[in-house]
């Protein structure tokens, strides 16, 4: 059996982080249309949403995998494979170690962009030597969130230098750009059928990437912007139309109540009143003397 390849963005934020505003549903869409196997959404130290990604991507013909970027004391940690939240603010080493030992695959996200919390050079250099040279699972040497390649290209000499596989990743915090990098992976022995997370994860580790993120035509991405932008359109009409008709059920049964309780009520009313008309006409009579 030839090698299988697969096309996975493993670096994509969700609603679930504090930057980004897109359902995973969308993602999970967008990233189908454009022709990937895989998305990882890695919200900002929180994982829920990622974790209900996974779950729906068989829906949209997709690998599932959890993930999430953790902030150790050193800066961001891409967690692929987990399904819990790792210790947030902790040494780098020490968050890579909890990541694997859970099964999941550590990636250091845009090194050396300190504004954007990258790992510094020197800071990642001295936990590669103090691990002896296994610090971590890979380093993303193509982010596409840049102005200029220049932090890239230093990755992508770190990583080479010291044999770190490479991956890339768009970074997406709008739908639109989910796919703008993304990783090609050969897998053998495997058919798209069968593919599973553990297996992508396992090459991964193994070094079988090749990044993809290079600019992209004009008429290439007016057309998958434009895609992006009708499947995001479609999506909150389709919600905003089951909001309205919960509302309006909603106005419907409290308007119902509203007015069961205004007539009982009103009978209430009705009757103390011809009770206290009774009253005081027994008060005026005969009878009452």
């Amino acid at each position: 059996m030839s090698a299988l390849t697969v096309r996975i963005d493993p670096h994509v934020h969700s609603e679930g982080s504090y930057d980004a505003h897109d359902p995973v549903e969308l993602i999970l869409e967008q990233a189908a249309e454009i022709g990937l196997d895989a998305v990882v959404v890695t919200d900002h130290d929180v994982i829920d949403e990622s974790l209900r990604a996974a779950q729906l991507a068989p829906m949209y013909g997709l690998v599932g995998i959890p993930g999430v970027e953790v902030s150790t004391a050193d800066g961001h940690l891409l967690a692929l494979g987990v399904e819990e939240l790792p210790p947030r603010r902790r040494p780098l080493d020490e968050t890579a170690r909890w990541v694997r030992e859970r099964g999941g695959v550590a990636i250091v996200p845009h090194p050396f962009q300190r504004s954007r919390h990258g790992i510094g050079r020197r800071r990642l250099g001295r936990y590669h030597d103090a691990a002896g040279g296994d610090a971590f699972d890979a380093i993303e040497t193509y982010n596409s969130w840049l102005f200029t390649g220049y932090k890239n290209r230093r990755a992508r000499r770190f990583a080479a230098k010291r044999q770190y596989p490479g991956v890339a990743g768009s970074d997406a915090h709008k739908v639109g750009y989910v796919g703008r990098a993304y990783t090609e992976i050969d897998i053998s022995d495997v058919s798209r059928a069968s593919l599973t997370a553990d297996d992508i994860l396992d090459a991964i580790r193994s070094g079988s990437t090749e990044v993809q993120g290079r600019r992209t035509p004009i008429p290439t991405s007016t057309k998958h912007y434009a895609g992006a932008a009708g499947r995001k359109s479609a999506y909150y009409a389709k919600r905003g139309a089951l909001g309205s008709a919960l509302l309006a059920k909603k106005g419907a049964f409290r308007s119902g109540y509203y007015a069961k309780l205004g007539a009982l009520k009103s009978g209430s009313l009705a009757k103390t009143g011809v009770a206290q008309a009774a009253r005081m006409l027994y008060r005026l009579s005969p009878l009452s003397r």
